[in-house]
């Protein structure tokens, strides 16, 4: 009993350590076109979204039932199998997180949860009804449906500004953004912490504490809330580059339109107990708001590599998992080892992530390298006239004088 209650200790000391990963990782859901358009100073955005993700961890249960009722069979379930989904969600959150790809936290705990379950009591223990219409389907649809209805409000922002003040209007948008992006971290809160509350809740069913079936106790709310409040104040700036910048450039009318889309996503998805990705929702926002623009650029190269992490997180989170799992499963022994590997595997990560630190200092002065059209079209674009005289100038020697061709010719007098 005593190593029981030791297994599940480390099984909740884990979620929370997810849950603080979480937090940091998708700090840029709600902040980074904020910081980017200078609506909030960097460390301001993420105190006020550390705050609002703590409140909307109070909001609402249906999300946490989800994952701690409908995804896996809770009965065959042992407290090492969460474990080991854990240690798959944690590795991928921090490996994206060190190249700043807004990968999804929520579909690399679902892929963790998974693979371990399977590896543990096959593929019948996974609902998969309860996968594909909880996870999967909203995976593909969120982002389709944030990005299209933030490139109309976009469009409909500019056409209503048009005859406004440019200085007011600019004003008034800022302070709208800000109010959206309070938002989508209260949406955030509502639905990322609960996943967590839902893992800690599945682990005390599994070991006994809690019965099958059980909404989740508060201290598990409010220690998960605190969790991924704590994260996101630390603020996962290498993500918050890449969605701010790395996308598009926006504008104070794209980031409002962008953050109100994604928020009344993400809130309706956590009312109707989606497991939603608010990266894959705010991502596709950004980029609908770029494309709603006249004249806006999107760097398809960075929403390229985001759509490849996007589709490995599921696979690779559950293959870890499912690697984690068999290793517990040879004894305590082969716990503790999946432990100090983990471990291990953080601490260098985090030692990698050291050789280019990023912070609130510099997390809007990087510019994304220009990509293969980009580069080719200034390859081939003539420099300014200024630039190409001063060259020439620089390049072509000046005329050899009469005096250096004849050394016998006498040198001009020098002017008084």
């Amino acid at each position: 009993m005593e190593g029981f209650s030791l297994i599940l200790a480390i099984v909740v000391v884990t979620a929370l350590a997810f849950d603080f990963t979480n937090g940091f990782h998708d700090t840029a859901n709600a902040m980074a076109t904020t910081i980017s358009t200078g609506a909030l100073k960097p460390k301001v955005a993420v105190a006020m979204s550390a705050a609002l993700n703590l409140v909307g961890a109070f909001l609402s249960v249906e999300v946490a039932n989800t994952i701690s009722k409908g995804l896996v069979d809770e009965t065959g379930i042992r407290p090492e199998v969460i474990f080991a989904a854990l240690v798959g969600a944690i590795l991928w959150n921090l490996l994206t997180w060190l190249v700043g790809l807004p990968s999804s936290s929520s579909h690399a705990l679902m892929g963790g949860l998974v693979g371990a379950t399977v590896a543990s009591a096959g593929t019948g223990a996974v609902h998969g009804d309860a996968l594909v219409t909880k996870v999967l389907l909203p995976a593909v649809a969120a982002p389709v449906v944030a990005g299209v209805a933030a490139m109309f409000a976009t469009r409909l922002s500019y056409t209503l500004g048009r005859k406004a003040d440019g200085k007011a209007a600019e004003k008034g948008y800022r302070a709208g953004q800000i109010a959206s992006a309070g938002l989508v971290s209260l949406a955030h809160g509502t639905n990322d912490a609960q996943k967590t509350m839902g893992i800690i809740t599945l682990a005390l069913v599994a070991g006994g504490s809690l019965a099958p079936d059980s909404d989740p106790p508060t201290w598990v709310i409010l220690s998960a809330g605190l969790a991924i409040a704590l994260g996101t104040y630390l603020g996962g700036w290498r993500i918050i580059r890449t969605m701010g910048s790395g996308l598009t450039e926006l504008r104070p009318q794209q980031g409002f339109a962008a953050q109100t889309s994604a928020a009344t996503a993400i809130l309706a998805s956590s009312h109707l107990g989606f497991s939603l990705s608010t990266t894959h929702v705010v991502s596709g926002s950004v980029l609908g708001a770029g494309l709603g623009r006249k004249g806006g650029v999107v760097r398809w190269s960075t929403a390229g590599r985001m759509l490849v992490a996007w589709c490995l997180t599921l696979p690779a989170a559950a293959v870890v998992g499912a690697l984690a799992e068999y290793v517990t499963g040879l004894g305590d022994w082969g716990t503790a080892l999946v432990a100090v590997l983990l471990v291990a595997s953080s601490a260098a990560i985090w030692k990698l992530s050291r050789r280019e630190v990023v912070d609130h200092t510099n997390v809007t002065t990087a510019e994304e390298p220009p990509g293969v059209v980009t580069a080719a079209v200034a390859a081939v674009t003539p420099p300014p006239a200024g630039a190409a005289a001063e060259e020439l100038a620089v390049t072509l020697p000046a005329p050899a004088t009469a005096a250096a061709k004849d050394p016998a010719t006498p040198a001009a007098p020098s002017a008084a």
